[in-house]
């Protein structure tokens, strides 16, 4: 006797599939209702609903199966090292890596060089047409600057004018003239004092085009200029020397104080103890670091001083030497944030011949900075007196100074 209550049949269970049978069959031996109908299973794979086929044993071990744990695959795979982590990464290509690197860092210096090349020569003010100049002496071996610092105050306020005391005369003159001859044999900066006598000789009018006599008028260097401007000035220093002048550099009041307070100032050992009302200078012998506005009152600095205006020459070559090789330094030259606004004070306060480059430029800037390191000559031209307040040239050195620089040969003529 069964004592287990009687249960329904099969046939009376409908959906109840799964809770028991009472019947002495097993249920494995009956044909069983497939859970799920549908469309049938891909080749290789159990019907939808069924069981997958299950692993036989085959002499004591697995046929066919394998369940993943031998190639780490159970959970995404392996690294290749039986860790079953994943599959091997492969080890990170230095070599194209630094590749790319250099590429990339080559192309950005290369847009930057180039896009910085072209904004700094369109600052350039091209204004002094050398072509304008007349009966021009041959040209020689290197490179002839003519440097003017003229006493233009355009761009300065009232205000700025007090300051920087630099009075509120019309129009400009020349306040400071050198030439800078650059070569093979080291710089050459030679300083022209603005009271040195000369012969105006027949000249183009820069403006009119008309050709003027010349009649041997005998003026001071300055007045060439105040006259009829840059395009004069060359025409007299060539005319006085016999030097052929390849460009013409030109810069004001207000961009001198500009460039050396964009440098972040320019320090200078001063000589000895300075006080000039005129020129607002107050300053101790000894190193110090002047701004721009202490920098202007120095080289324009002459009444306080024994020699006048032959010492301030010597001053304005010392400080312009001294500028050029501060604005060398690392801290400037890598230094973005310092480097582009000197350029741009210095590009903005510059007026140039038609003909200068940015590479003649920097040759110019170099060769300034070289005469400070020692490379190079400082002097100012030489003299054999004066009479009537202008100072008078030693012809016959002056002679051999010129064939000296067209030959460019070492400078051994010594100046005042």
């Amino acid at each position: 006797m069964n004592d287990w209550p009687e249960a329904s049949s099969d046939d009376n269970r409908g959906g109840r599939y799964g809770r028991g049978s009472g019947s002495a069959q097993p249920e494995s031996a009956r044909v069983m209702r497939q859970v799920r109908r549908g469309r049938p299973a891909p080749p290789g794979q159990a019907p939808y609903g069924q069981v997958p086929q299950q692993p036989r044993y085959a002499d004591g071990g697995y046929d066919d199966y394998d369940s993943g744990y031998n190639t780490g695959q159970v959970y995404g795979g392996g690294r290749g090292s039986g860790d079953g982590y994943g599959p091997e990464r492969p080890a990170p290509d230095w070599r194209r890596r630094i590749k790319w690197t250099a590429i990339t860092l080559v192309t950005v210096l290369v847009v930057t060089t180039v896009a910085t090349y072209f904004w700094a020569d369109s600052k350039l003010n091209r204004d002094v047409d050398l072509s304008k100049v007349i009966e021009r002496p041959e040209k020689g071996e290197g490179t002839n600057y003519l440097i003017v610092g003229s006493d233009s105050r355009e761009g300065l306020s009232d205000e700025d004018k007090k300051r920087l005391r630099t009075g509120s005369s019309e129009g400009k003159r020349t306040d400071s003239m050198m030439i800078l001859h650059t070569g093979d044999n080291g710089p050459t900066l030679i300083s022209l004092p603005r009271d040195s006598n000369v012969e105006i000789p027949t000249f183009k009018g820069s403006e009119s085009g008309k050709i003027y006599q010349g009649t041997g008028r005998e003026v001071k260097l300055n007045a060439a200029y105040a006259e009829d401007g840059p395009e004069l000035l060359v025409r007299t220093v060539e005319f006085n020397t016999g030097l052929h002048i390849d460009h013409y550099v030109e810069i004001g009041f207000a961009g001198f104080a500009n460039i050396v307070d964009a440098a972040g100032g320019v320090e200078i050992d001063i000589p000895q103890d300075i006080k000039d009302t005129k020129s607002g200078a107050d300053f101790k012998k000894g190193k110090q670091t002047l701004n721009g506005e202490e920098a202007l009152a120095f080289v324009r600095t002459r009444y306080a001083l024994a020699g006048s205006d032959l010492d301030r020459t010597k001053n304005q070559q010392k400080f312009l030497s001294a500028l050029a090789n501060q604005v060398a330094t690392p801290s400037t030259v890598l230094n973005p944030f310092r480097l582009y606004p000197t350029m741009g004070a210095g590009l903005d306060s510059l007026i140039v011949d038609k003909d200068m480059g940015l590479f003649d430029l920097a040759d110019m800037f170099w060769s300034m900075k070289g005469v400070s390191g020692g490379e190079g000559t400082s002097m100012n031209m030489p003299l054999a007196g004066s009479a009537g307040g202008n100072l008078l040239w030693d012809k016959d050195k002056v002679k051999q100074l010129v064939q000296q620089l067209n030959n460019d040969e070492k400078v051994t003529v010594k100046g005042d």
